[in-house]
């Protein structure tokens, strides 16, 4: 083989090599495009959902400001205690989500409750206090307990068996299921029970 056809042969490999490095650089510039375009119609689709629940009113104050981490909670509902009382359980773990009773998929976005975070609960005669480092906290008052179950998943978040707290409960006129996983799973049994003994309760002294 001469110099020259060597010489033509390596010209072909370096520019067949340019040619495949301009192509990946649009493919990934494309891939890129179309990301950011995803990203965007989820962000659009959140603020759509969010203002389609607009009608959902501001959720519940805590009973005293002294639940809150850093303090400084809203003043208390009308006709609740100023003091929560002692805790009948605690739990450290993550907010999955909330969404309408019954349907896993119906994601609640408004008042920061389409925003998963760590969460911390508390459980007392008052309610549920759920506080979120870095999201908006929220508090469940006793009466507007439904009930409490095991689940696996909640607003598009798929876990084990059993995996999941469930709490249900009502808010202006709409049912509520609010997801939570414990750092300690086996927690979860004694909150169910605890939560469904307390919702017992409360409805037997309300219809006394």
């Amino acid at each position: 083989m001469t110099s020259l056809h060597l010489t033509y042969l390596a010209a072909e490999q370096k520019s067949a090599e340019v040619t495949d490095w301009s192509a990946r650089i649009g493919w990934l510039v494309g891939l890129a495009l179309f990301i950011a375009l995803v990203y965007w119609l989820m962000r659009e689709g959140w603020k759509w959902r969010g203002t389609l629940q607009s009608d959902l009113p501001e959720l519940p104050a805590r009973p005293s400001p002294t639940t809150t981490l850093n303090g400084g909670g809203k003043p208390p509902l009308s006709g609740m205690p100023s003091e929560p009382g002692a805790a009948k359980l605690t739990m450290s773990g993550r907010y999955h989500g909330s969404t309408t009773a019954g349907q896993w998929l119906d994601r609640i976005v408004a008042h920061g409750l389409g925003t998963r975070s760590r969460a911390e609960l508390t459980l007392t005669d008052a309610g549920l206090d759920v506080v979120r480092p870095g999201a908006s906290d929220f508090f469940i008052p006793a009466e507007a307990l439904r009930e409490a179950l095991l689940g696996k998943g909640i607003a598009g978040k798929v876990l084990s068996e059993g995996g999941l707290l469930v709490v249900t409960w009502e808010h202006g006129d709409k049912l509520i299921d609010s997801g939570f996983r414990s750092d300690r799973a086996a927690e979860h049994n004694e909150w169910v029970d605890t939560l469904n003994s307390m919702i017992n309760k409360v409805n037997t002294t309300e219809g006394a």
